[in-house]
């Protein structure tokens, strides 16, 4: 019997290591969904077909599972307007070096330009966001794209789209299958004249300092080597916390909008910086101070800052070959006061919220923060939503350099908490699972909840429910104008999870925390905690600029005039023990 075509592209998934496809079915769709299904499924070696709400969470989900496993992941959506939906996900999965390929089928071949019924065109849609984005015309053409597909996913680290009419799906498999044998990504190893130059920097210079991004990862005990060597203190970016954070006694915590700790002023006061691995997009919380680059990526030297020395390698092998031409620095007065500072700090500022706060309501978001990382298992995934739970995440969440942490950090998309915890769990369904939400970014993409109880996946939700979107509230008031259009409805997600078949509470005394925390995460099944937390709770950035104070204070007085005192003074309460002080 002849084989179909979508049966031969399935096989050569199958054959990439492909498990899963995340998707909704969908009439063009339809013979490759149906090629999936002969697979068996992965008991029996197969493909497992991932059955979500949105196509959006398809995306996000794909991502997320290639984000972790470092393998290709999946993800299919129907013509127009369900490939359509696959875009933001992937703009996400491809921002975040994700290796993920799109399948979007298409209209019936014979259609294409004629203004046919749902007729868009995914390969000219997908362009700005995936490395390769081609269209299957023929049969004889199809396995060959998809060979490249694959290969572009996962050489470049980004998101490969094949767009497929679901009639030439259905047509005899005519070419033969491409055979290329698994490859080991290659290592950029960096000029020895770029590392002599770093060399010399950095034996000329008296306060160092490094400020690591993702690309430190699988280097952490060579880049804390060389913080004690040149008594240099680590700052990092909120992608490289997994990376560096744990077990590095030279930490000084995260610069930007999202930060803590002493990461501000340490690589300011730096006489040299060293920039490890990170494409840190805000240049605004980069110091004017002589600057060094190490970077896979030769385009992303020099991008976000002025460098005047650029190494172009990886990380590893740049500091292997740095080590032995560099003097060991006897001073250790810088490192010390930034120490100092960033413990300071960290007592102070960040940890303020989280002392005598078991008896404060509304929850303090902080504290109910700090409680998910005592509880959390060792080698827990934590997926965590845009805006304020990004910030309570990143400020208490401790890594261990067993854990993860995840979330839309180069996008910036809402929603994206549960789709990625949906794909992590789907990748590892024995490991814990927690999709930290707002309930902004829960309600955007709530169906999802169903995706969870529909394929038994032991998904932990913790809701932070502060009934407003915060970031966006902060970012008016740092502009001076008065929060407006942000505040959402008062809603009981534990109660539409409850009807869904989730295990879930809510909780509005501070006390009950951590025993629904407990009583969630033994659940088998999946699992949602919903904190009303504090509306009024805000982020305070380490740094705080003169225009931001302005623009605060000018947003509080129209807060006052507009709609009371009252309001001001809550806001004011709630934040004060949070301003970091000198």
């Amino acid at each position: 019997m002849a084989k179909e075509l979508a049966t031969q592209l399935i096989e050569q998934l199958q054959a990439s290591g492909v498990k899963r496809i995340y998707g909704i079915v969908g009439d063009s769709l339809n013979p490759l969904v149906d090629a999936v299904r002969r697979t068996g499924g992965s008991r029996k070696g197969g493909i497992d077909w991932i059955h979500v709400r949105h196509e959006e969470s398809a995306a996000f989900a794909a991502s997320a599972d290639a984000q972790l496993s470092g393998e290709l992941a999946v993800c299919a959506g129907s013509c127009g307007p369900g490939n359509l939906h696959l875009i933001n996900g992937l703009y996400d999965a491809n921002r975040s070096g994700a290796p993920v390929l799109a399948i979007a089928s298409h209209i019936p071949s014979k259609q294409i330009g004629s203004g046919f019924f749902q007729e868009t065109h995914p390969d000219r849609l997908f362009n700005e966001c995936s490395v390769y984005s081609e269209l299957v015309s023929t049969a004889e053409q199809a396995p060959r794209v998809m060979h490249s597909a694959i290969r572009h996913a996962l050489g470049k680290r980004g998101v490969a789209v094949v767009t497929l009419p679901g009639d030439i799906a259905s047509l005899e498999a005519k070419a033969p299958t491409p055979l290329c044998a698994p490859f080991i990504p290659a290592t950029v190893v960096p000029a020895p004249e770029s590392v002599q130059q770093l060399a010399d920097a950095i034996n000329d210079a008296d306060k160092i300092a490094l400020f690591a991004g993702i690309g430190v990862e699988g280097a952490h005990d060579e880049v804390v080597a060389l913080a004690e060597h040149l008594g240099a203190p680590v700052g990092h970016s909120l992608r490289g916390k997994d990376f560096i954070q744990y077990n590095n006694p030279y930490d000084i915590g995260m610069t930007g909008l999202l930060g803590y700790g002493a990461a501000a002023e340490g690589i300011e006061d730096a006489d040299l910086l060293i920039l490890l691995g990170t494409d840190f997009p805000y240049d605004q919380f980069l110091p004017d101070t002589r600057t060094a680059q190490v970077d896979r990526a030769a385009e992303n030297l020099g991008r976000r800052t002025d460098v005047d020395i650029a190494v172009h390698g990886d990380v590893l092998p740049t500091l292997a070959a740095l080590m032995p031409l560099i003097k060991r620095k006897k001073s250790r007065r810088f490192l010390d006061q930034m120490l100092k500072k960033h413990d300071h700090l960290m007592n102070k500022a960040v940890g303020a919220y989280t002392r005598r706060a078991d008896r404060i309501k509304p929850i303090h978001p902080e504290y109910a923060a700090s409680l998910l990382d005592q509880v959390a298992a060792n080698d827990a995934v934590f997926t965590a939503d845009t805006g304020m739970c990004n910030v309570w995440t990143a400020r208490y969440i401790n890594p261990l350099g067993t854990r993860r942490l995840i979330g839309s950090y180069l996008h910036g998309s809402m929603a994206n908490a549960l789709p990625q915890a949906i794909g992590a769990q789907s990748a590892y369904p024995g490991r814990q699972v927690i999709s930290v939400s707002g309930d902004g970014g829960l309600s955007m993409l709530m169906g999802e909840l169903l995706t969870a109880v529909a394929h038994q996946l032991p998904v932990k939700v913790v809701v932070f429910n502060n009934a407003t979107l915060g970031m966006v509230k902060l970012e008016m008031l740092v502009e001076g104008l008065p929060d407006y259009g942000v505040d959402v409805p008062e809603t009981n997600y534990a109660a539409i999870a409850r009807a869904m078949g989730f295990h879930a509470v809510r909780i509005e005394d501070p006390r009950e925390i951590e025993g629904a925390y407990r009583d969630a995460f033994a659940h088998k099944g999946p699992s949602l905690v919903e904190l009303v937390t504090d509306p009024n709770a805000l982020s305070i950035p380490p740094k705080i600029t003169g225009g931001q104070v302005i623009g605060f204070a000018t947003a509080i007085s129209k807060v006052v005039l507009n709609k009371g005192a009252g309001e001001a003074v809550s806001m004011a309460r709630s934040n004060l023990r949070n301003i970091p002080r000198g």
